[in-house]
């Protein structure tokens, strides 16, 4: 990767880690590139944030792509992971402490595979208080945080796949394909009440945004040590 390539626009994927925030990805790509290819100044963001407690595919945008941003975050995307059954959080993920235990006896594989159909098409979500979507100028996380009452509005979404891939009460693994602006975290709070019960997300993984998919991604250390070893290749030839 050369200065002029992350100037005229490159559209990296990365596989963020765990406990990484968005920004805190695209921030240590953008002081690795300006180290190692000596730029001065770039542009940089990415296409889509992913909660700290998530890991998978964050597209990161350089010079003259940064424009595709808004572009590139309408698209679905495709997410795997965990509901723990039986329990819910405030923040409806582990964020936060189990604030309720619900009962599970009546729940059996066959209403979980049928809850699954009230999920796919068109839907009506809350986003969690726990987010960073502002309410009267303030981040609806600041609110919670505060205590504050706090009424939020519903939001339509589209799921265009939820498929249920592995039944271990009280643990059950998914795999679903969504629109821009779908809170997994809400969709979990929503399936825990649909099986007359409670639930909350515990693991989530992105795995694709429209055609781009996280097995074509690499990790920050490896993004790292690829532009350090080109930064050791031109010193040699310099």
């Amino acid at each position: 990767m050369t200065a002029d390539e992350v100037q005229n626009g490159q559209v990296i994927l990365i596989d963020k880690p765990l406990h990484w925030t968005s920004f805190q990805a695209v921030n240590k790509m953008k002081w690795l590139l300006k180290r190692h290819l000596d730029l001065k100044k770039i542009k940089i963001g990415h296409a889509g944030t992913l909660d700290p407690l998530a890991s998978g595919l964050l597209l990161v945008c350089t010079g003259k792509f940064t424009k595709r941003i808004a572009e590139l975050q309408g698209q679905a995307k495709a997410y795997t992971g965990t509901f723990f059954i039986g329990a819910t959080t405030p923040s409806y993920d582990l964020e936060t402490e189990i604030d309720q235990t619900y009962p599970t006896s009546h729940i059996d594989s066959d209403l979980i595979q049928k809850t699954t159909q009230q999920f796919i098409g068109e839907i009506d979500q809350k986003p969690p208080i726990f987010s960073a979507i502002k309410k009267d100028g303030i981040r609806l996380y600041e609110h919670a945080r505060a205590g504050d009452i706090v009424e939020i509005a519903f939001r339509k979404t589209t799921v265009h796949e939820f498929e249920i891939t592995r039944i271990a009460l009280p643990e059950i693994d998914f795999r679903i394909v969504c629109s821009k602006g779908t809170y997994i975290r809400s969709l979990a709070f929503d399936f825990g009440k649909a099986l007359t019960s409670g639930a909350h997300l515990t693991v989530l993984r992105r795995t694709k945004i429209g055609d781009y998919a996280i097995e074509n991604s690499i990790s920050l250390v490896t993004f790292e040590n690829t532009l350090a070893q080109n930064s050791v290749s031109k010193d040699l030839i310099e």
